[in-house]
């Protein structure tokens, strides 16, 4: 007689690809350690605690480190935007240019300057990043 098991690899796989564990596929594969269980050495209670308590914390991690990448795309997103009308200088590759900043994008997350300089040259798409000095 053959018996399948509750999860499959496929299962397993899917949540992987997914960017990492989800808390389903962590229950499932608990699940799955306590049907198919040694009847004779079942699992201690303190160990099955234990490892709901690890995954529970692995969760939690997880969620503190996506909430911490959002506050930072707010705080560079907050940070330039004090940068506009105000003249800057930039650090573009060996070159520093100096100007004032006069429009804002987002390329993703990442907030991109346009900086127009004195002599009237543009610089597009300069990343807070390379800005080295603000006047």
């Amino acid at each position: 007689m053959s018996v399948s098991p509750p999860v499959s690899v496929g299962d397993l796989n899917a949540g992987l690809s997914a960017g990492g564990l989800d808390t389903e596929s962590l229950m499932k594969i608990i699940l799955t350690q306590l049907t198919y269980q040694d009847p004779l050495k079942p699992v201690d209670n303190f160990e099955f605690v234990s490892q709901l308590a690890q995954f529970m914390s692995l969760e939690q991690s997880r969620e503190t480190g996506s909430k911490l990448d959002n506050l930072l795309g707010v705080q560079a997103a907050t940070q330039s935007m004090g940068l506009l009308g105000r003249t800057v200088d930039v650090q573009t590759g060996t070159a520093l240019v100096s100007g004032t900043v006069k429009s804002i994008s987002f390329k993703g997350d990442q907030p991109e300057l346009t900086i127009t300089s004195s002599s009237g040259e543009v610089l597009t798409n300069a990343t807070v990043s390379q800005v080295v000095q603000v006047r």
